[in-house]
């Protein structure tokens, strides 16, 4: 059994397939989601779509797709994150939702890391307390992707 959770995240038209060949502990993810219910709107996909095919799962606001926010190259290019710039950004985000949810979803909901995650800043970032886990790029294609996952052991740890 893994040592954390993973989920990856194939285009649409591999859902199916990487969901049946992927080993049961590794959860598949779809790369976005149309914003409304369903409806006629040709060529995008559902959430309730992806709960059918069984695919609890969505990454969203990924920087590629940022362009429909109006933020530029420069300005996403700009965002790449100290731990402790991580941990203040997180720790903002846990207590506004206790502050206008609860207590509860605070503490329950996993806040996960979007930057350049790689082999040599994994434990640092894994090791912030409000950190919950990572949004692998071009990383998880490589040997170091094993050290990204183990790095899950270092907040038990600590």
């Amino acid at each position: 059994s893994l040592l954390a959770e993973v989920v990856v995240s194939p285009p649409y038209v591999f859902l199916p397939v990487a969901k049946s060949l992927l080993r049961s502990d590794i959860k598949v993810a779809a790369q976005n989601c149309w914003v409304r219910k369903g409806g006629a709107f040709t060529g995008e996909i559902s959430a309730e779509m992806l709960v059918n095919l069984d695919i609890p799962w969505v990454v969203l606001g990924h920087s590629e797709r940022r362009a429909l926010l109006n933020e530029s190259n420069e300005f996403v290019g700009d965002k790449v994150a100290s731990p402790a710039q991580a941990q203040e950004v997180h720790a903002e985000l846990r207590k506004w939702l206790a502050e206008n949810v609860s207590a509860e979803v605070a503490q329950t909901t996993r806040i996960i890391y979007g930057g350049s995650v790689n082999g040599g800043n994994c434990k640092e970032l894994a090791g912030q307390a409000d950190v919950d886990g990572f949004l692998v790029g071009g990383a998880s294609l490589k040997p170091e992707f094993i050290d990204i996952i183990k790095s899950a052991t270092v907040k038990k740890s600590a």
